[in-house]
């Protein structure tokens, strides 16, 4: 069941365009065979998408996720800010995705971060499921206090936060004192004169899809 949220949570998460407009009808029968927790929310995303015009939906994509960092869709964001100790933390995902044999340049996100939540979704779905839930898990601090922005916010992308947090474990009390401390203080921030915080091919220069925005 989960391969197949994460597969639905992929494509949702992704920058709107028409294509996504014509997978509706596929992405409501996937999601008719989930449990409550997990289709309910994409449902009701997928009734927000379905009337609403497109340009209106980019435009709020682009409003939530581009302009907004604590809505950030790179999940090391939340873990390391813009510091050095992020790029070695891209890696780490880029690492999983070689062990389980793919290669982003070959997927149609290729011109996206590893760690874009989309991508990483995309990944757990089509790849090694355990190692995708490993990378989810690790960064859950992150994508809970996305989530509970989202919902204060009334975006539409809340649902599809929620059913991603249903495929996850219960939240512990670590993970809520770490949301807690990253609500109260923001991601680290880097000290002045340090190097980039990932290598060059990781840089958001390289990202082909927002150049296409």
């Amino acid at each position: 069941m989960n391969r197949a949220a994460w597969q639905v949570q992929s494509l949702l998460l992704s920058y709107p365009d028409s294509e996504l407009l014509d997978r509706v009808p596929m992405l409501r029968a996937a999601v008719a065979t989930l449990p409550g927790p997990l289709g309910g929310p994409l449902g009701a995303f997928l009734d927000h998408a379905a009337t609403t015009r497109l340009i209106d939906l980019q435009a709020d994509y682009v409003a939530t996720f581009d302009h907004r960092k604590k809505f950030s869709p790179y999940l090391t964001y939340f873990a390391y800010g813009d510091t050095r100790k992020r790029g070695m933390a891209l890696l780490r995902f880029k690492h999983a995705y070689r062990a389980a044999g793919l290669d982003l340049t070959d997927s149609p996100d290729g011109g996206e971060l590893p760690d874009h939540l989309s991508v990483v979704l995309e990944f757990a779905a089509t790849g090694d499921a355990a190692a995708g839930l490993r990378l989810l898990t690790e960064h859950r601090a992150g994508l809970e206090l996305m989530r509970l922005g989202l919902l204060e916010a009334g975006s539409p992308w809340a649902h599809v936060l929620e059913s991603v947090s249903a495929t996850l474990p219960p939240l512990g009390r670590h993970d809520r004192e770490a949301v807690a401390r990253l609500a109260a203080e923001g991601p680290p921030e880097e000290e002045v004169g340090l190097a980039p915080f990932a290598p060059p091919e990781y840089l958001p220069g390289h990202a082909s899809q927002g150049a296409s925005r």
